[in-house]
């Protein structure tokens, strides 16, 4: 039983570091699609410090279990196993949430990325971090705009410029792709205004490839969530056992009279 334990808790621990690590990771990172949701919605960032928190208390719980478990503590347990009920209700709140907003969610999104192709500015020092994250994700997922290249028509810039110019990371060239930010010039002059079917980009929207992504790592993302599951509900049983036992033991020491 012993062995049982110290692998379960030292589980908790890599766990509570991994919740930890993708919180932090979430708030660091710049140059991806996490990136651009986590600068242009709050939500996000808070959601960043809420998983920095479960990470760290994940890994208190661990250590706390541990010691309640050696020391025969049975308070300590009870304590272990309220906190791993209060996050297990937790995630399956959250991803009830998320199931039943996610056309919101999904609005939402669609806002902030609008807002962000409409106001893009190569001089808005600013919003540099913002623009280098959109700019990455349209190069790596070969995508332009939301839903399509359509929507940088709506740029004042470009549209000040009568659409002779488009995003350099949207395009299905090479050579624009080694700036790979701010605007590209038509090489073929066009008569009057132009339109996005006169770029060089690609068709499709990043709505799509954001989309086509999620369900190609829909598999790992539901076997992490169930294996983290199952970890939580083991550390629950474990630890309702041990207290039982150390109850058990304590009354085979009382003295009969």
């Amino acid at each position: 039983l012993n062995k049982t334990v110290y692998v379960l808790f030292l589980l908790f621990q890599i766990l509570g570091a991994v919740i930890l690590g993708f919180g932090i990771w979430i708030l660091a990172d710049k140059t991806s699609f996490i990136a651009v949701l986590q600068m242009s919605s709050p939500s996000l960032k808070t959601g960043a410090y809420i998983l920095i928190g479960v990470g760290a208390l994940t890994m208190l719980m661990g250590f706390l279990g541990c010691l309640g478990a050696v020391n025969e503590i049975r308070c300590l347990l009870g304590l272990y196993f309220s906190c791993l009920m209060i996050i297990l209700l937790a995630q399956i709140a959250a991803a009830l949430v998320i199931y039943f907003q996610k056309e919101t969610l999904k609005a939402e999104l669609s806002d902030i990325v609008v807002d962000l192709i409409e106001n893009y500015d190569p001089a808005d020092e600013d919003q540099r971090n913002l623009r280098d994250a959109w700019d990455y994700v349209q190069a790596q997922i070969a995508c332009c705009g939301w839903t399509g290249a359509k929507e940088w028509e709506n740029n004042e810039i470009i549209r000040n410029k009568s659409n002779t110019e488009y995003p350099c990371s949207c395009s299905n060239r090479s050579k624009d792709l080694v700036e790979g930010r701010g605007f590209c010039n038509l090489e073929d002059p066009v008569n009057g205004t132009a339109t996005y079917a006169d770029w060089p980009v690609h068709e499709q929207g990043c709505m799509d490839g954001v989309e086509q992504w999620l369900k190609d790592n829909l598999g790992i993302i539901l076997g992490v969530c169930t294996g983290v599951a199952v970890i939580e509900l083991l550390g629950m049983i474990l630890s309702i056992s041990l207290c039982k036992n150390i109850h058990s033991e304590d009354y085979t020491k009382v003295p009969k009279s």
